[in-house]
């Protein structure tokens, strides 16, 4: 179901919550969201679809990927960059890495270790920062 885009800075700056299979049905809901503004957005958090819980989708090349309970567990080569956000107005200059290595879930619980470089590092940043209540 796709669902409302919130805007809230309030509710967006909280941390979310560790994802359980109970959850799962929210990870459907991010997906067909995401899905629904693909022309303007490469990821999403669940809090921005109202759920305060640790699960982003993004797209990973082409296809894409559902993470429960995210988490970069090393990086590598800082920069600065410009990002937008579909919760939030404008443009804003912020810091990312070119390489993550994540640990996360996937959508069968289990648990994964993965790099990622690049332009996909810097989506997961964003998302992951989302989970953490950090906006851009």
């Amino acid at each position: 179901m796709v669902r409302p885009i919130i805007k809230d800075p309030i509710f967006l700056g909280r941390k979310s919550r560790e994802a359980t299979a109970e959850d799962l049905p929210i990870a459907k809901d991010l997906l067909d969201t995401l899905e629904a503004h693909k022309d303007s957005c490469v990821g999403m958090a669940a809090n921005m679809i109202g759920e305060a819980v640790r699960i982003v989708a993004f797209d990973n090349e082409g296809s894409y990927l559902v993470m429960l309970n995210p988490e970069i567990v090393k990086c590598a080569g800082q920069y600065e960059t410009e990002e937008g956000c579909l919760s939030l107005e404008g443009v804003r200059r912020t810091k990312r890495f070119r390489s993550i290595k994540v640990r996360y879930q996937t959508e069968a619980l289990q648990t994964r270790l993965k790099t990622f470089t690049d332009w996909t590092a810097q989506i997961i940043q964003h998302e992951i920062d989302h989970c953490n209540g950090i906006l851009i």
